[in-house]
């Protein structure tokens, strides 16, 4: 049976891959996994309609939409700035992903951490609440008088995921950077400060004792098997240990749009695979 696959979701602090239809299938670190991607990789549409192009989207698209779908999701978006009344409150977060990569922004206070676990934070502390507009002015002023960007390349965060300072040590370069934080004059004055509290994602991530990462499958191909047992997963990324020994990382952005079937779990990798390089350093570091 073959299914259309809407990338991945974190529900309750699990991961899971979600299906077009509704469906989500949990995902359990251990497990043995494999399948093939069949027919080709299609838009999903934008915003809960199909894409009325029926247009098909290239297989190294980490947005998984042709261009006038991801047009229309983007007219209504926090993320763009296209939103100015959302009467929800909202939080400002500084996340940290590994040594000299941390960042602020903002999420929906109703989302809790789903955000930073969507982004594969692997430690992070709210910084404060309030309206939306006055938690996009603190996360900009932040983001300038921290030298901090709003946005990490998941090249970055994936490849530093595999030598990690230990939890003291990330929770003490979060400790730092907010102390900074909240000394700063000119925060929005309907924005409430939030005390500190490191919050650290290695164990929901299961990123204790991952193995070096040896490649990364850069696409899907009609035909093309993906198979291994699953040891970690953190923000879009699934990390598995292939038939060879292979530590590879597998974006499952990659995977939205495409027919999947079942395939042997102890089959080989045959999808393109880029073999992992130094991490290129484009942060300068923070602490």
């Amino acid at each position: 049976m073959v299914w259309r696959c809407a990338g991945m979701r974190w529900s309750g602090g699990a991961p899971g891959l979600r299906w077009v239809g509704g469906r989500v299938s949990g995902l359990e670190y251990g497990q043995l996994i494999g399948f093939q991607a069949v027919d080709r990789r299609l838009c999903p549409g934008a915003r809960g309609n199909p894409c009325p192009l029926g247009a098909t989207v290239p297989g190294r698209a980490t947005g998984g939409q042709c261009a006038e779908c991801a047009r229309l999701d983007r007219l209504r978006s926090v993320a763009a700035d296209t939103i100015a009344d959302d009467p929800r409150p909202y939080r400002v977060y500084l996340a940290w992903f590994g040594p000299g990569m941390t960042k602020v922004g903002i999420t929906a206070e109703a989302r809790d951490d789903a955000r930073l676990l969507e982004q594969g934070a692997v430690a992070f502390s709210w910084l404060g609440r309030g309206p939306l507009m006055a938690a996009r002015r603190t996360e900009e002023l932040l983001r300038h008088a921290l030298k901090v960007p709003d946005r990490i390349p998941y090249a970055r965060k994936r490849g530093v995921r595999h030598d990690l300072p230990p939890a003291p040590e990330r929770a003490r370069q979060i400790e730092e950077l907010y102390r900074r934080a909240v000394a700063l004059p000119g925060w929005a004055e309907t924005l409430e400060p939030l005390g500190l509290h490191v919050h650290d994602h290695a164990d929901a991530f299961h990123l204790h004792g991952l193995p070096p990462l040896s490649g990364t499958v850069t696409e899907l191909v009609a035909g093309g098997a993906v198979a291994g047992r699953l040891l970690a997963a953190a923000g879009p990324d699934l990390h598995l240990l292939d038939s060879q020994g292979r530590c590879l990382a597998l974006d499952t952005r990659l995977m939205s749009g495409w027919g999947i079937v079942s395939a042997d779990p102890g089959a080989p990798v045959t999808v393109p695979v880029a073999e992992a390089g130094p991490v290129p350093p484009d942060q300068p570091e923070l602490f």
